[in-house]
């Protein structure tokens, strides 16, 4: 079988930073920063590296509502609590992902976690947005906490590295993370000099957050620590090396080809589907969850 090279498109840097609330200081790639072809992932919110002062009152976003898509955080640096109106709750440090799915409707809370925001330091954090389907946008409302000591790994040959598999699978092992639509997640921790080569769906929209260090992809494109790596559509095999010791996130999906319509916390595919999300907030069917 031929094997036909995945291109990289664009290396992009990190758009100008702005707050969610007072707590995550993130770099938006996309949709806003720029307009990728990435779904399923509608959105990528990157806290870059940065130093939080000792506090008292834990930093934050308040209870907020979210509809129709499914929130994924994944901490390199500090930690994160979460509360939920469906009674979720859970605390994810270095390591650690929390995939979240909304559905019909939940209201939730992000709060630095106590111990940290007594202390400070480095605060480090990937936030996706990841589209359900049509048919899954109203499922019950779910939470998976998932510790970093449960995700998987194919370790490489000669201890240069090590692929953590969130979602979807590589080399026989598999994702942790439940999915409503097939994605590949995985996070590849990589000793300098370290060549990794990946093959996935020719079809799939495919990205590479680097999130520590630098690399080469297809002994060509340069990445360095908070740039983008986004790939066109075609091609099925790339390969990564690591420049130096290196942390990348690999984001790879099967796109969702249909309508969306987006309105600040609600992700849906009609204008009355948002009317509907709306009426049903202010009627106080997302559950409760006290600020």
């Amino acid at each position: 079988m031929d094997i036909t090279i995945k291109k990289v498109a664009s290396v992009l840097n990190p758009p100008a930073p702005h707050m969610v609330g007072d707590g995550f200081r993130v770099h938006n790639f996309f949709p806003g920063g720029n307009k990728l072809k990435m779904s399923p992932f509608y959105l990528l919110d990157y806290n870059a590296k940065v130093n939080f002062s000792a506090r008292q009152q834990p930093r934050g976003v308040g209870a907020h509502p979210h509809r129709g898509f499914e929130t994924v955080t994944i901490a390199y640096q500090g930690a994160v609590a979460h509360h939920d109106s469906a009674g979720n709750s859970g605390l994810i440090f270095p390591g650690d992902v929390q995939w979240m799915t909304a559905g019909k409707g939940i209201l939730h809370k992000e709060y630095h976690e106590q111990e940290y925001s007594l202390k400070g330091g480095d605060f480090q954090m990937v936030q996706l947005w990841v589209n359900l389907p049509a048919k899954f946008k109203m499922t019950t409302p779910k939470y998976q906490g998932i510790k970093a000591s449960d995700i998987k790994q194919f370790r490489l040959p000669e201890d240069q590295g090590s692929v953590k598999v969130i979602a979807g699978h590589f080399n026989g092992v598999d994702g942790t993370a439940f999915t409503f639509s097939p994605i590949e997640m995985y996070e590849l921790r990589l000793k300098a000099e370290a060549r990794l080569s990946l093959s996935l769906p020719a079809h799939y929209n495919t990205g590479i957050m680097v999130i520590e260090g630098a690399i080469k992809v297809n002994d060509q494109e340069k990445a360095l620590a908070d740039q983008f790596v986004y790939f066109e559509n075609g091609g099925t095999d790339f390969s990564v090396e690591a420049l130096e010791e290196t942390v990348v996130l690999i984001l790879s999906g099967e796109p969702i080809n249909e309508p969306i319509v987006s309105y600040g916390p609600f992700l849906m595919n009609k204008p009355e589907e948002i009317q509907q999300a709306i009426a049903d907030y202010n009627e106080g069917k997302f559950g409760y969850l006290e600020e």
